[in-house]
């Protein structure tokens, strides 16, 4: 399982890394001297250089370095949320079926201490759901049914907690880089108006690079985000729905059982 992860995050390093290198890579191979262009005096061409990712990045001034940063830290945002939902999300961590097997054996044999005694060590939403429902053992089988319904209401709703984050990295990423993009655009235009010449045109290159960096690096950001939400969140509902049912049949045999004062 941990390799399954490490290669999954490995992955998306890797397409965060090919996505921010490569537009600076395909900038320093078209830097060749094209057919019929003119020479300066030292050989090279008459052309302004192609800015890079890192001039890129800090060439924007204070609001796009605090843009970078925090496109940066939504990326790493969305790889921790998807490697701890692939941790967390499984029906082995949420309702492990050795405690299902060990409660069911405590409940044939009618011990519902016994059963509460596995529920307390094995600390997991399934046994707080279960706990819940045997503490209110004496105040009869509708009691069981409510604290249990409650139970398992505040253990989904802790559950898919973890995975609407996934969506608000999802949702925030690209925000982000829109905010990039009209950040690049604004100085663009602002370059036309105060630069001429070479200069105009290195700035401008430099802007529009900006505005489309940052764009791309939030799509990158998004896409594996709000992918694996939809995957997490359809996944946590069945395990939920699955111990909700499982729940119903360990809780049954209290339906016809008379609780008696001593």
């Amino acid at each position: 399982m941990r390799i399954r992860l490490l290669g999954i995050v490995g992955f998306m390093l890797l397409m965060a890394l090919g996505f921010a290198v490569e537009p600076v890579m395909a900038q320093e191979e078209a830097q060749q001297v094209a057919p019929g262009m003119t020479l300066e005096d030292d050989g090279e061409p008459a052309r302004a250089a192609q800015p890079g990712f890192i001039q890129i990045v800090t060439g924007a001034g204070f609001l796009g370095i605090i843009l970078w940063l925090s496109i940066f830290a939504a990326s790493i945002a969305g790889i921790a949320l998807i490697v701890d939902s692939f941790i967390t999300i499984r029906a082995s961590k949420i309702a492990p079926e050795e405690l299902v097997s060990e409660v069911r054996t405590s409940m044939e044999q009618g011990d519902v201490m016994k059963a509460l005694k596995h529920c307390e060590d094995t600390p997991v939403p399934l046994s707080n759901i279960l706990s819940a429902g045997f503490t209110n053992v004496e105040e009869g089988f509708e009691a069981i049914q409510d604290a249990v319904a409650v139970a398992a209401d505040l253990e989904g709703e802790k559950l898919m907690q973890r995975v609407n984050y996934l969506n608000v990295v999802g949702n925030l990423a690209p925000m982000l880089g829109l905010l990039g993009t009209v950040q690049g655009m604004i100085f663009a235009f602002a370059t036309l108006a105060t630069e001429a010449g070479g200069a105009q045109q290195a700035m401008l290159a430099l802007n529009i690079s900006q505005a489309l960096f940052t764009t791309a690096a939030g799509l990158a950001i998004a896409v594996p985000a709000v992918a694996f939400f939809y995957y997490f969140r359809n996944k946590a509902t069945t395990i939920i729905l699955n111990m909700e049912g499982t729940t119903m049949d360990l809780i049954k045999v209290f339906r016809n059982v008379e609780v008696v004062d001593d």
